[in-house]
């Protein structure tokens, strides 16, 4: 299989020259397919040749060929072959584009590639011969190349390809080390998948080359050879798409099932619902060009996709898990609810304050008891991203056991260092880490890298914490030139004039001091709205701790100490703070229990404003598995220190001798 990689992706060096090697892919993947789906037809060309000629209906004519071959759905009109066409001289470019018109309307892939521009291309450059000789001498037939080896050359093959295109890494392609963990998650639970003929379906909104797909199905196959697993995907690159696409054809799945488009604003499947659903949405993609579209499904409440919240316009990664649970089989369903697995950065665990809309969706997953586990994958598993990456498994018919509760793992120190990288990937998780893990998932025990959370473990109050308005006043120069430079203030005739002879003195109360003010200003005719009084005091005031405290002169709080805006502050409040009852009712309970104990001893006139009080979540994984690492001695350091110091000794008495 290593020299199956190399020789596809050799066909990059007959095309220097007439394509840039950031551009190899354009032709190496479609040409890739081409032989592949010729490789799988090449046995059946006599039966279904047979069944074109009678002239069916395409339905009558795809059921038919699907009969006789076993299970092919597509078939070709033609009789070329790229045997044939490398043969046909100066008809090579036409009979190509020929044969790829052939394929029955299922195969679109090659209009996704452009191909007939690329065939052009190479004809002009004078490499279409060779490119077609070099493909036609690949044997890629499911014998030599089962389902599962060639889902690793495509694998192989969009990695070269985004590669040498500096991808972006969001776009990142998801390793298989990766894929395999997630899905040896996902099925852990299902034991009626493990016999009889079940019939499962599983869907990846984020769908890519079906990478996740193939990989599914495999090992439902291995744990349960008579099971059925139907596969569904919406893909938004339309390489990406073709390639899918023309695997699930070569596999014999559906390929109706791929669909092509933006899952965020147009759900391809918006009736269906699925037993599994995988994916790994792109990271920090922003959703700013679709805004509208999605704050229109979020506005229709619980009857859209994203009725729990909308996350910054920044990173849309959120919004993808909302879609993915709305596509969950409801647990009054025949097979009795749905598992999800998603690969998230770090960013949905904790982004965003109490009330914010990020906060919001993980209270919803949360208070809804659909996260049963996270686990934290080594850093450097990806091809184009370093950064932390976490797999998310949901049920929303959790087991007794865990229903509830959500369990942590830490699997960040199990990864295996690579002979050799792959673009950031630097570690894999190999079968006995894989093993390592699921065996703690199934444990469901805590340990130093396995730990289990009740859900409102991770809720919380902010609560705001206010202090009372001090201030001193006096019209002193310094404080009339702020008048004067004021944009409202300044401007009213007189007013100026009348504070510098305005002899007061200081005020440590703000009601005697407008009281004597107002008399002052209305002797000079200086009259002066309410918003204007407001923000004359706020200008002419300084803040001092002996003077009295301002309060409310109007409304229902009339005559409660008013707050000092630059003195707030706002402290979290755990849910089940000091053996409280974790639950909302609790809250006012909770919180002034808190307060009197952690700010009342430090601020004795400090309240509580409990109308601002919100409620968070958030889900700090690194603070619950952090491991104190004391600092090195003294003695140590010092020694480093002198072992340094009598290197850079000699290496100078090197060099004086």
């Amino acid at each position: 299989m290593v020299d199956l990689k190399k020789d596809v992706w050799a066909v990059a060096d007959t095309l220097r020259g007439v394509y840039a090697r950031n551009k190899a892919g354009d032709v190496i993947l479609p040409m890739t397919i081409l032989r592949r789906l010729e490789c799988v037809m090449a046995p059946h060309r006599d039966q279904v040749a047979a069944i074109i000629a009678r002239e069916l209906s395409e339905v009558l004519r795809v059921k038919a060929i699907k009969s006789a071959t076993g299970g092919v759905k597509f078939y070709n009109t033609t009789k070329h072959t790229l045997a044939s066409v490398y043969d046909s001289g100066d008809d090579m470019a036409d009979n190509l584009l020929d044969y790829v018109r052939g394929f029955s309307s299922d195969i679109d892939v090659f209009a996704n590639f452009h191909f007939p521009q690329h065939v052009e291309r190479m004809r002009k450059g004078g490499i279409l011969a060779t490119i077609v000789r070099q493909f036609r001498d690949l044997d890629l037939s499911p014998e030599a190349v089962p389902n599962s080896k060639m889902g690793e050359l495509f694998e192989h093959l969009i990695f070269m390809d985004f590669e040498s295109s500096n991808a972006e890494s969001g776009d990142h392609y998801t390793p298989r080390d990766a894929i395999n963990l997630l899905v040896d998650l996902l099925f852990a639970e299902d034991d009626n998948a493990l016999s009889g003929e079940a019939i499962r379906s599983i869907y990846d909104p984020t769908v890519g080359t079906g990478g996740m797909l193939s990989v599914a199905e495999e090992h439902l196959h291995r744990m349960n050879p008579d099971a059925e697993l139907l596969l569904y995907g919406q893909e938004l690159r339309s390489e990406s798409y073709a390639m899918c696409r023309s695997d699930m054809l070569a596999k014999g799945q559906n390929p109706q099932n791929i669909a092509l488009g933006n899952t965020l604003t147009n759900d391809m499947f918006p009736d269906d619902r699925f037993n599994y659903i995988l994916s790994n949405p792109p990271y920090g993609v922003d959703w700013k060009n679709i805004a509208e579209v999605v704050e229109r499904e979020h506005k229709k409440g619980s009857v859209g996709r994203f009725g729990a919240g909308l996350p910054p316009t920044s990173d849309g990664a959120l919004l993808f898990v909302q879609h993915a649970i709305a596509k969950m089989n409801p647990t009054d369903g025949q097979d009795g609810g749905a598992r999800a697995g998603i690969v998230l950065n770090g960013s949905p665990l904790f982004s965003g304050g109490a009330g914010s809309g990020s906060s919001n969706i993980r209270g919803w997953l949360l208070e809804s008891d659909l996260i049963e586990a996270i686990v934290a994958l080594p850093n450097d598993m990806f091809y184009n991203t370093g950064i932390p990456t976490y797999l998310w498994i949901f049920d929303n018919d959790k087991r007794t056991e865990r229903q509830g509760k959500v369990q942590l793992i830490d699997a960040t120190a199990l990864g295996v260092k690579m002979r050799k990288s792959l673009g950031s990937k630097r570690v894999q998780i190999d079968d006995a880490a894989r093993q390592r893990v699921l065996q703690q998932y199934a444990d469901m025990e805590s340990s130093d890298t396995s730990k289990i959370f009740e859900n409102l473990d991770f809720a919380f109050w902010q609560i705001t914490v206010e202090r009372p308005l001090r201030l001193n006043f006096e019209t002193t120069p310094e404080r009339v030139a702020l008048v004067a430079e004021h944009k409202t203030l300044g401007v009213i005739g007189g007013l100026i004039e009348a504070l510098n002879s305005f002899n007061g003195g200081q005020y440590l109360n703000r009601e005697d001091f407008l009281s004597d003010l107002g008399k002052h200003l209305g002797s000079r005719a200086v009259t002066l709205t309410s918003a204007q009084r407001k923000a004359l005091w706020q200008t002419l005031g300084e803040r001092d701790e002996n003077a009295d405290i301002c309060r409310v002169q109007s409304g229902k709080n009339k005559g409660e100490p008013e707050p000092d805006i630059s003195m707030r502050d706002t402290e979290v409040v755990p849910f089940g703070w000091d053996g409280h009852a974790k639950s909302h009712d609790a809250a006012r309970a909770t919180i002034q229990a808190y307060f009197n104990a952690e700010v009342k001893p430090y601020i004795d006139d400090a309240w509580i404003d409990y109308t601002k009080t919100s409620v968070g979540y958030e889900i700090p994984f690194t603070r619950h598995f952090y491991r104190y690492v004391p600092p090195r001695t003294l003695a140590e350091i010092d020694e480093d220190l002198n072992t340094s110091l009598q290197e850079i000794l000699a290496l100078l008495q090197e060099v004086e001798a």
